[in-house]
């Protein structure tokens, strides 16, 4: 298709191309007018010329969702329920709006699409409805009276019969639609005759193909006006037959080697038992021979198919070489975007795929977790300590191991060539951060001790009815991570300190550091029977599919960039995120601050780890410090340190030769660069952190008491520090053992979050038959809300009366 339009590339002067654009006009059949060659050729220029990445010959279908991507040749199937109103009497506009405007779009990124609809049958039922209607109106008020018309009936309309009424007005909607995006369609009627026909098949496949490489759409419906009724068993050698639009979509889709087949329906997808039912679950995949598993319930409102036949055509086309989705068309939420989605590779509707893969998939896996979770909160305390024990002696006793898959994953990163030194860093592992590493969880092994079940709050509400406030976990966490390995041993052993599960999503780039590092950790659950209560997800599982599982995952904790949480708090819409999108950290230095505390603390949290998200990215300068020595050895050492100042826009206004003036004073450098600006007073600079800053942490150097305590009160961020470095909001340094991350958030935790902050709590009320209706006015009890002492059962006692 493409040496079409290579004539363009070459062309050398405005003549040759107009003469190329007429010539081409002439060739779509269209006239060659200027109003033409601007909104028909060009786009389907533009598609020629992005052709080039989707070329692909159909062979084999896709075996993941990710690779839907690639699709070039796509056929859209619409079900009569997305085409039809509910009261089956006329078209759904709206939906049929929004198919058209997704499929116009696919098809100028460079994409070959056509369309299976229904709908005639529907659209010809409400223009006889309305036309006898009218008829008897006109009839009755001649010969009966007005009083009459109330009486008016529709007979049942033959469906043959509103297929010839509708079949006109339904394609010349879809080409009004089209052609709102400058896309020409081209109607093509088929019967099950046409492909048992050779020469009739052979005819169909050539206008089709020609069609297509004209950039034309072609809208193909059965011609119900004279299709015959379906022949019984016809399709058992091999051929499925036309009975409905499932198998004429798939026949069409494996005729034309079409690379995918969007089915759109009015259900989410294949489900394991008739949707409605309790305990029916979605199909995210579906594979050939699981059609034994489930079972199928009635067909839609509107139509001749149901999802058995849908199922059946699937497996067909999926055996002919063409990927199938199906998926629903008609949910108000998502039609707008329900087949870009698909082609996007995103988790929608019930995928087919030849291929089943070797592990468990990632809901099964957070399945699993859930349920070995359960039996690890049940654990006594000290034997989740001494998982996180043993866990930690394997990081020291596999070290040569893990530093092996380590070295392996960095020679990878290295030759790509695509992580910054930063990342680099991150990535790499070494014997002093395993042993680091190891001291950390030792920490969690001791607080573990008192963190499940401890009691908060006591109360006698009344004689023999007490209550009490106590810690459990929050269910099933999901952490995701970008090129930090360490991340997961941490994580782990906070989840099993907490009693929480675990569904752990690790960068690419640290794949076999990660692959090890969870087989120690299951290793160590495995002591005590509970090793899928940490599951990592190794599938190529989008982390936006992985926010949707919102009735498995209690809460997404995500570690990485400030793009990464932004992505994943846009994404995960029923799913809470605990976390901070940016660091944007200030060091305040006061006018009475202390000479060698000031070029300590700003060398230490700029430069000991820049890409940090606790490092400093804004100086703020009291404006008496100004054209003083202390002034001049911040900017020596900051440049002796190699760090480019850009300069803040009352900063820049005093100076003759200033640096380069910052774009936004909210930015998070992530690197050897910080901003610099001047404030009047401290409580300038408390307003400047409020309107820029990110609430991450912020720290204020000065000698004077009264005023580092008012900065300190007054500064509404998770870590305020005074005459310390901002490096030190971590939670290994605050002595939590290590952190899941650092909540800017205003609720729940806040900082950086260790075990606690993977902790909610459930009241247990214990009574003896009490009843409300014991304290009403008629009642003979009232209420006491006593405050009783908190005392916490010892773990070696727990131990000791479970033996017994």
């Amino acid at each position: 298709m493409l040496s079409r339009y290579h004539p363009v590339v070459a062309a050398e002067s405005s003549g040759q191309l107009t003469m190329l654009l007429q010539r081409l006009s002439l060739r779509a059949g269209l006239p060659p007018s200027p109003r033409t060659q601007r909104t028909t050729i060009f786009p389907r220029l533009a598609k020629a010329l992005t052709q080039v990445g989707l070329a692909r010959a159909n062979s084999n279908s896709f075996t993941h969702r990710g690779e839907l991507r690639k699709a070039k040749r796509i056929v859209v199937k619409l079900g009569s329920a997305v085409v039809t109103r509910g009261d089956e009497c006329g078209l759904a506009l709206g939906r049929l709006a929004s198919v058209v405007e997704q499929v116009a779009m696919l098809q100028n990124q460079g994409r070959e699409m056509m369309i299976v609809t229904s709908g005639a049958v529907a659209f010809g039922k409400q223009r006889l409805r309305h036309e006898i209607l009218l008829s008897q109106s006109v009839r009755q008020a001649l010969h009966s009276g007005q009083n009459q018309i109330k009486d008016m009936s529709v007979p049942v309309l033959e469906a043959r019969a509103c297929a010839a009424a509708g079949q006109s007005g339904l394609m010349a909607l879809y080409e009004a639609m089209f052609t709102q995006y400058s896309t020409c369609t081209a109607q093509v009627l088929v019967t099950n005759l046409d492909f048992h026909d050779d020469q009739k098949r052979r005819n169909l496949n050539s206008t089709l193909q020609e069609l297509l490489r004209m950039n034309i759409v072609p809208i193909i419906n059965t011609n119900d006006a004279v299709v015959p009724p379906p022949e019984p068993n016809s399709d058992l050698k091999g051929v499925i037959s036309i009975k409905d639009n499932d198998s004429l979509a798939a026949r069409l889709a494996v005729e034309m080697k079409a690379d995918l087949l969007i089915a759109l329906s009015d259900v989410e997808g294949l489900y394991d038992s008739p949707p409605g039912t309790d305990d029916a679950k979605l199909i995210d995949i579906f594979y050939p021979g699981d059609q034994l598993s489930i079972t199928y319930g009635t067909k839609s409102r509107v139509g001749i198919g149901g999802m058995e036949a849908k199922v059946k055509a699937a497996l067909w086309a999926l055996q002919g070489g063409t990927s199938v989705v199906i998926a629903n068309g008609t949910h108000p939420k998502v039609t707008g975007h329900v087949i870009t989605d698909i082609v996007e590779g995103k988790k929608v509707g019930t995928f087919f795929s030849e291929v089943k893969p070797a592990g468990p998939t990632v809901e099964q896996q957070t399945e699993m977790a859930r349920n070995s979770g359960r039996t690890l909160a049940a654990l006594h305390p000290e034997q989740r300590g001494e998982i996180i024990c043993h866990l930690a002696n394997l990081l020291v006793e596999k070290k040569e191991e893990i530093l092996a898959a380590n070295k392996m994953d960095m020679d990878l990163a290295v030759n790509a060539g695509q992580l910054s030194s930063a990342l680099l860093n991150r990535l790499s592992l070494s014997p002093g951060k395993l042993n680091s590493l190891a001291i950390g969880l030792r920490q969690i092994a001791l607080a573990s001790q008192d963190s499940v079940g401890r009691v908060l709050r006591r109360t006698r509400v009344a004689h023999n009815l007490e209550l009490e406030q106590i810690t459990v976990p929050i269910g099933v966490l999901l952490v995701i991570f970008e090129a930090r390995p360490d991340c997961l041993p941490q994580v782990s052993a906070l989840a099993i300190a907490s009693g929480n599960a675990l569904l752990a999503k690790g960068g690419k780039e640290a794949a076999n550091t990660n692959r090890i590092l969870h087989e120690l950790t299951q290793e160590a659950l495995d002591i005590h029977w509970v090793k899928e209560a940490v599951q990592l997800v190794s599938t190529r599982e989008e982390v936006e599919d992985l926010c949707r599982l919102d009735e498995m995952i209690d809460l997404i904790i995500p570690r990485g960039s400030s793009q990464l949480v932004k992505n994943i708090q846009s994404a995960a819409k029923g799913i809470p995120v605990l976390g901070h999108s940016e660091g944007i950290c200030h060091v305040y230095i006061d006018s009475e601050a202390a000479i060698d505390k000031v070029i300590k603390i700003v060398r230490d949290s700029k430069c000991d780890y820049p890409a940090a998200c606790n490092a400093m990215e804004t100086l703020l300068v009291h404006r008496d410090i100004l054209r003083t020595p202390l002034f001049d050895q911040i900017i020596d050492m900051l440049r002796t340190e190699q760090v480019k100042i850009h300069a803040g826009p009352r900063f820049a206004s005093n100076l003759t030769f200033s640096p380069s003036e910052v774009k936004s004073l909210r930015t998070e450098y992530g690197d050897l660069e910080c901003c610099m600006e001047v404030v009047d007073s401290m409580q300038e600079a408390i307003d400047h952190i409020h309107r820029y800053g990110s609430s991450h942490t912020d720290v204020i150097v000065t000698e004077n008491e009264d005023t580092a305590e008012r900065f300190l009160q007054q500064l509404d961020s998770a870590c305020v520090f005074w005459n310390v470095s901002s490096r030190f909001a971590d939670g290994y340094r605050f002595g939590l053992g290590a952190e899941v991350g650092i909540s800017t958030s205003r609720i729940h935790a806040r900082g950086p979050v260790g075990l606690e902050g993977l902790l909610t709590t459930k009241w247990v009320l214990r009574g003896d038959g009490h009843t409300a209706a014991d304290f009403s006015e008629q009642g003979t009890m009232e209420y006491l809300h006593e405050n009783l002492p908190v005392t916490q059962p010892q773990p070696r006692q727990i131990a000791a009366q479970s033996e017994e």
